[in-house]
């Protein structure tokens, strides 16, 4: 049930880290979501950005698990409230871990631990390969992809 991706990105490490977390980087590749969080470990984030609730809606949200700057990025993911009434009992680890290649950077996502008879697998596994490709093109050209959303 693990998702697995690896991408490569002709970009270094700091480069794409800056497209995973921070705002500008986030809004372009996570489809106008912002992460909000300390990214201290043991402290919550979530993914706010255009949705069911109007522009601050929680996409998902989870706790920082562990988080290295330039290389690691983990955390548990549960979907937001307004896409699952029972969100807090659905969960998934997310795990982002970024390797310089040559002048480019490995960029690889793990999304395991999956909540038995999670609904947002079949998703997840469709979305993972838009949002990846949407974080790399980002990277490598500051726009985002115009995937109909």
């Amino acid at each position: 049930m693990d998702l697995n991706y690896e991408f490569y990105i002709d970009a270094t490490p700091e480069e794409v880290w800056h497209t995973l977390v921070s705002p500008e980087g986030t809004r372009k590749s996570f489809f106008g979501c912002v992460i909000n969080s300390t990214f201290k470990v043991g402290d919550p984030y979530e993914y706010v950005g255009p949705g069911n609730e109007g522009d601050e809606t929680v996409q998902v949200y989870g706790t920082i698990l562990f988080y290295e700057p330039h290389k690691v990025l983990s955390y548990t993911e549960h979907p937001g409230p307004s896409y699952q009434v029972k969100h807090k009992e659905l969960e998934s680890r997310v795990t982002f871990t970024l390797e310089p290649v040559g002048g480019c950077t490995k960029l690889t996502l793990e999304n395991d631990q999956w909540t038995e008879n999670h609904p947002a697998y079949e998703n997840s596994k469709k979305h993972w390969w838009m949002m990846l490709s949407n974080i790399k093109t980002v990277t490598e050209t500051g726009k985002s992809l115009d995937l109909g959303w």
